[in-house]
């Protein structure tokens, strides 16, 4: 049996999160691209979450974090997290704005420029495991030893902060009919929802896995989490081994379907995104891209959302990606 969902933020909960985000940087854009209009065959708007100061959507969660930790006088002295990347990011700059000691745990073979990322921002980095699943082990086994607070990648108080992009994107398209939805662990997927049901925009929410980590496609199937392996060499930021219950019970009953795209299909996307508007997406930041072109013939017609969610991939990797190898 599926647990019930848990509230989430009202349009009063993202309007104040949208005031603590605007202290660090302003609105991203959302662009009508006129080439990627013609390779989609329909309008198409592409909201711009690498346009911040971590390169990714992340950011906006970690700030709300920190402030409802604040606000409730719960400043802890040091905290955990584990990551890919983005998230990482995320915590590392709200921890520094509060002046909060942070360590996160990433795994082997991360990428080399989200990690260097990560110490700029004065992160303790600690590489443990083979995939994110073991890495988020270890933080939790580290965060009780030193007794430390845990960040958690899914957590109400993340959705509320992410859901300021959908909020902007939803605002600024509101004839948007489709818009696909990347799902790592869930905070964007749950944040877009959370935007929707706020506005009370009639947008449709098509999930986005990657088919070498299809955790979510499965849990959505069978109605609970079903673990699923991960190989995608491409979008690490999809690359999650196990649902989140709390946002899968979110997802279920809101989520038009989960589309599955292969790392060819990203790849094409990334090289698509950059040649029509020179814009740089990792991996899961052209997720978006990946599946509505998988789905191209069936969008004619129809005004489409696509998040780039996030820039930052390595430069030796969006090389290859650009190179076709």
């Amino acid at each position: 049996m599926t647990r019930a969902a848990a509230p989430l933020p009202t349009l009063a909960d993202i309007e104040a999160a949208a005031r603590t985000v605007y202290q660090e940087f302003q609105p991203t854009p959302q662009y009508r691209w006129g080439l990627l209009g013609e390779r989609l065959g329909t309008e198409c708007w592409l909201k711009h979450e690498n346009h911040n100061p971590v390169g990714a959507f992340k950011i906006r969660g970690g700030l709300t974090y920190f402030d409802q930790l604040a606000q409730r006088g719960e400043l802890p002295r040091e905290v955990i997290s584990a990551t890919r990347g983005n998230h990482g990011q995320s915590i590392g700059w709200a921890a520094r704005r509060h002046g909060v000691a942070c360590t996160i745990v990433v795994p082997h073979g991360n990428s080399v420029e989200k990690n260097a990322a990560m110490r700029a921002l004065g992160v303790n980095l600690v590489e443990h495991g083979d995939d994110f699943q073991a890495a988020r082990e270890h933080a939790l086994r580290l965060a009780a030893e030193r007794g430390a607070h845990m960040v958690p990648s899914y957590h109400p108080d993340l959705v509320r902060g992410v859901a300021t992009y959908w909020w902007e994107f939803l605002r600024a398209v509101p004839h948007m009919d489709v818009a696909y939805v990347p799902i790592g662990l869930g905070s964007g997927a749950c944040a877009a929802v959370a935007a929707k049901r706020a506005l009370g925009h009639g947008v449709r929410l098509v999930g986005v896995v990657s088919c070498h980590a299809t955790t979510y496609a499965d849990s959505f199937a069978a109605g609970h989490v079903v673990a699923s392996p991960v190989s995608t060499q491409i979008a690490d930021g999809l690359a999650v081994r196990m649902a989140d219950p709390d946002a899968l019970a979110v997802l279920l009953p809101e989520l038009d379907r989960v589309v599955q795209v292969n790392d060819d299909a990203v790849a094409a996307a990334m090289r698509a995104l950059f040649t029509d508007t020179h814009n740089v997406a990792e991996g899961a930041g052209a997720a978006a891209l990946a599946a509505a072109l998988q789905e191209r013939e069936a969008l004619r017609g129809q005004c489409v959302g696509l998040p780039l969610t996030g820039g930052n991939v390595d430069a030796a990797l969006f090389a290859r990606v650009l190179m076709g190898q």
